[in-house]
């Protein structure tokens, strides 16, 4: 698979670390229930289709936000985190 890259171009995916899917973004505050922190960290949707992913590119150190399809893994979109500090 291969990703592209808004600063680098083009990229294989061995150039990439997988953040998890978007929803990663949305933790819960510091002071929420255990349980909530536990969900977080262990329950997963297993999609089979379109999802966005967070991918760190390790060369240049960007945060993207890729579409893909995990079926597939026919990349329609890829962009900068927004708000992700490089």
């Amino acid at each position: 698979m291969r990703l592209s890259c808004p600063h680098c171009g083009p990229r294989d995916r061995r150039e990439f670390t997988w953040g998890g899917v978007d929803a990663m973004i949305d933790r819960p505050d510091a002071g929420a229930d255990p349980q909530v922190w536990s969900d977080y960290v262990h329950l997963r949707d297993n999609i089979a289709g379109p999802t966005r992913d967070l991918w760190y590119h390790d060369p240049c150190q960007t945060w993207l936000l890729v579409t893909r399809n995990t079926v597939t893994h026919t990349v329609t979109k890829s962009q900068v985190l927004p708000g992700a500090a490089q």
